[in-house]
């Protein structure tokens, strides 16, 4: 297998992995705590996973030509976190056999998009699109530990090598 797509796939695992842990610790706070504005960028922690969900919603939707219909990017598309939660384990199942079917057409390809924040269309080589669409991920959920770590919560390791197998 080419390095590009295992690199892809082994995003696409590191990306679930990371989800299912920080929300097996938000689970434990209340919705308050959860939805406290704490000066993030998307003010809470309830806040920046629902930005994220977005995001990768939208991302999501250009790689497979199904447009997914934001309003914004910090659109809360649901205000109960057990929702919340339900449809991020459904994105990154998505995410995982979108990831396995990949090939290195795909990756070698452009995407050609019209972005939420400037509605001009763009056209990019998909690997670049891929690649921030990881990275995105990562930036966010940085935050997200930063936040833990502010309330005493200590998320665990967090680096890629040491993801489960």
């Amino acid at each position: 297998m080419e390095f590009e797509l295992t690199h892809v796939r082994t995003m696409a695992r590191y990306n679930q992995w990371m989800n299912s842990r920080l929300y097996q610790l938000a689970a434990q706070l209340t919705d308050e705590q959860r939805k406290q504005d704490r000066g993030a960028f998307f003010k809470s922690i309830h806040g920046t996973l629902n930005h994220l969900l977005v995001a990768d919603s939208i991302w999501f939707g250009r790689f497979t030509q199904k447009p997914f219909p934001a309003k914004s990017l910090d659109q809360e598309l649901y205000s109960d976190f057990v929702q919340l939660r339900a449809e991020r384990e459904r994105m990154d199942q998505q995410i995982l056999e979108w990831a396995d079917a990949l090939t290195l057409d795909d990756w070698n390809g452009e995407l050609r998009f019209t972005p939420i924040s400037n509605p001009v269309e763009r056209v990019m080589p998909m690997w670049l699109v891929i690649t921030h669409f990881f990275n995105h991920q990562t930036h966010h959920r940085g935050q997200i530990t930063t936040l833990f770590m502010q309330m005493g919560i200590d998320p665990g390791v967090t680096d890629l090598p040491y993801m489960p197998q």
